[in-house]
């Protein structure tokens, strides 16, 4: 005889729980075969935004492509749908990073059917551009995307320390070359100085500014020096961080409340929002079953 809470459970939560495995996780067959086709429509549906940009292969295969945009703009309004119901909070899911992000690869085919003719107009065209970040929706269904992130917020303290002591060398730099190449094209006040700082620091060198005077010039060939010290600090930070992380084992169990993964395999509640990973675990956990009442 089954538990007085699996009774109790509606019909259509034991379906929502399904379909949430189903959309968000990838620990069953029916999540990774969801994936993987996902996967597909968003690599082919970019391939197609970029072929459609190339006038030529707009002429002549114009409305083959337009009518792939429309199928791959409903199979992501099914999935949106199916996310979207499938979530504890629909509204939090929503207003998330990711859930913006279906919705920006949904929206510019619906503008295009409310307003028919209007592709010259400045403003469609912009949105229309919104597809592109279906690249973004990869980021879910890379498993390396979150151990990448996790290290990259471990990160965080000490990388905003090293890039407040860079703007603080931009700072003092732009100041000093703006007394020392004083009257020089691109030297005229600090903020243009701080730019040649910037790009010099960055060692991308694009030669529209230059200093002149023998100071300038040795001032510009230290910070060339330091500049590969931008590129080497915070990929060491975060490569401790990325090692570290690593050889945590995580499952690919998504969260019910934030629909986040990246969870360690005996985690019971959200590392994000502190929600229970498995409600209906501890629901039964509590349930005294009949024979014992």
């Amino acid at each position: 005889m089954p538990r007085p809470s699996e009774q109790q459970r509606p019909q259509g939560s034991r379906l929502r729980e399904r379909l949430f495995e189903v959309v968000f996780e990838s620990d069953t067959l029916a999540g990774r075969l969801f994936d993987l086709g996902l996967l597909w429509a968003i690599i082919l549906s970019i391939a197609a935004v970029i072929l459609a940009s190339i006038p030529a292969i707009a002429r002549s295969w114009g409305p083959t492509l337009k009518i792939a945009e429309w199928v791959f703009t409903i199979v992501f309004s099914i999935e949106y749908v199916l996310r979207f119901v499938s979530v504890r909070n629909p509204t939090r899911y929503a207003g998330s990073f990711f859930g913006l992000v279906d919705l920006a690869a949904i929206l510019p085919g619906y503008i295009d059917l409310l307003i028919p003719g209007a592709q010259s107009l400045l403003v469609v065209r912009v949105l229309r551009l919104l597809r592109v970040f279906r690249l973004l929706k990869l980021g879910r269904y890379l498993g390396e995307a979150e151990i990448l992130l996790t290290a990259v917020r471990a990160s965080r303290p000490k990388i905003i320390v090293f890039l407040t002591f860079v703007f603080a060398v931009v700072i003092i730099v732009g100041a000093l070359m703006y007394l020392v190449e004083s009257g020089s094209a691109g030297f005229e006040s600090i903020p243009s100085s701080m730019y040649w700082a910037i790009v010099t620091l960055c060692t991308v060198g694009y030669g529209d500014v230059v200093p002149l005077t023998p100071l300038g010039k040795a001032i510009a060939s230290l910070l060339m020096i330091m500049g590969y010290g931008v590129i080497a600090v915070p990929t060491g930070i975060v490569s401790v961080e990325l090692a570290r992380v690593s050889n945590l084992p995580v499952s690919g169990q998504a969260c019910p409340a934030c629909t986040r993964s990246g969870h360690a395999v005996d985690a019971t509640h959200c590392k994000f929002c502190g929600a229970l990973l498995n409600p209906q675990l501890d629901a039964a956990r509590d349930t005294v079953p009949p024979d014992q009442a």
